[in-house]
């Protein structure tokens, strides 16, 4: 599949910055989509080198990082760079001193330890890219990306028992082997638990206090917990929407898992048919379309958000982009209707516009402000106008 989206973003960042950098989680498609940048612009580049540094030959190749890339040209590729935090200064160096021959495209799984020693040596020569799995606007099958989620391998199975083989050796492999590499020395039994207990919190307000009696750890290693599955893109921590100060609010963030698919294989959920059957059906699905309403509206963490009041009043998700208010409510539902969340959403927050998003086909509107989209539309409608 050629995700053209992301290698357009490659473009336009090569165009600002000397050096790339494409961060997301273990097999989600970073190495397939450097390889097909680089077989696309071929004609762009004098030459392509390529480093891998799973492979030992490749670590070699970098013993003396400066003798070794300094008299390079063209496009230099490294693959899983956080194995090598030491090279971020050197790449500070070469950026400033062969912009005019050399592009770093760089790769890593993703870490707050990654993130951080790369911004404070590479501030103002780096965009970063974010590649997420296969998300609904890239695929036709929306059915099969709920229960099966985007990973390719997941994804593309020949069958969904295929796939859930695969998801299961995924969890296993991520948190044996995958964790330790990026630093992180949290038994995996531990880390397990805790990412189990999580599933039932998917959709609902994290609630530190409450993990750490069940674990028998502190409130702190609950959230560095939380910090290590959000920081490798298996979590995501919505923030709390904060506005009219005379009511109160909730203001803990709410866990979402970003994968369906990984979600699904935690609850021990391989098909549809047990999917259905899931006592939380509802939040399974609207946590699904949630992501794929952020990914698709490429929206920054820091524009996104939940709204919730201690009255009762409640609003999914709330993005704010080009100083426009736009809420999202998320119905598993055959025909949605307004409630007095969203009368109280509207008014509070002044909505621009509030989406009821569900798994229907038919689009239609409740108010002047308010309309109802299937999630397949939305994307459609949105991607195509």
């Amino acid at each position: 599949m050629i995700r053209n989206q992301f290698l357009s973003t490659i473009k336009s960042q090569f165009r600002v910055h000397p050096i790339c950098a494409i961060l997301g989680p273990r097999q989600c498609g970073k190495t397939t989509l450097a390889r097909q940048f680089s077989e696309e612009n071929k004609k762009a580049f004098s030459h392509v080198h390529w480093y891998d540094l799973e492979d030992p030959k490749d670590l070699v190749r970098l013993d003396q990082p400066m003798l070794s890339l300094e008299s390079l040209e063209g496009l230099i590729i490294i693959d899983e760079i956080q194995r090598r935090p030491d090279l971020f200064p050197i790449l500070r160096v070469l950026a400033d001193r062969n912009a005019d021959r050399q592009q770093y495209l760089i790769l890593g799984s993703a870490s707050k330890t990654l993130l951080q020693q790369s911004s404070e040596s590479l501030a103002g020569r780096i965009g970063y890219i974010e590649l997420t799995p296969f998300s609904a606007s890239e695929i036709d099958d929306i059915q099969r990306l709920w229960v099966r989620g985007g990973f390719p391998r997941s994804f593309l199975s020949t069958s969904d028992e295929d796939s859930y083989i695969w998801r299961t050796n995924y969890i296993r492999t991520f948190l044996e082997l995958d964790l330790p590499s990026l630093g992180f020395s949290i038994p995996a039994q531990q880390l397990y638990r805790f990412w189990m207990m999580l599933t039932h919190y998917h959709g609902q307000l994290f609630n530190a206090s409450d993990l750490g009696r069940s674990l028998g750890v502190s409130d702190h290693t609950v959230r560095k917990y939380l910090d290590i599955l959000e920081s490798t893109f298996m979590i995501r921590a919505l923030q709390p929407w904060f506005a009219n100060i005379q009511k109160r609010h909730v203001k803990t963030p709410k866990i979402y898992f970003r994968d369906s698919g990984i979600l699904h294989a935690l609850l021990d959920l391989p098909n549809r048919t047990t999917i259905e059957r899931y006592s939380r059906l509802g939040a399974l699905w609207e946590g699904f379309a949630l992501e794929e309403i952020l990914r698709f509206s490429q929206v920054y963490p820091q524009q996104a958000f939940f709204w919730r009041t201690h009255a009762g009043a409640e609003l999914d998700l709330l993005i704010k982009q080009e100083n426009k208010l736009i809420g999202f409510d998320f119905k598993y539902v055959d025909a949605p209707k307004i409630t007095s969340s969203m009368r109280s959403a509207i008014e509070d927050l002044e909505l621009d516009r509030l989406h009821i998003i569900y798994p229907g086909e038919v689009d239609y509107p409740l108010s002047s402000t308010i309309h109802v989209y299937g999630l397949n539309n939305y994307l459609n409608q949105a991607k195509s106008g």
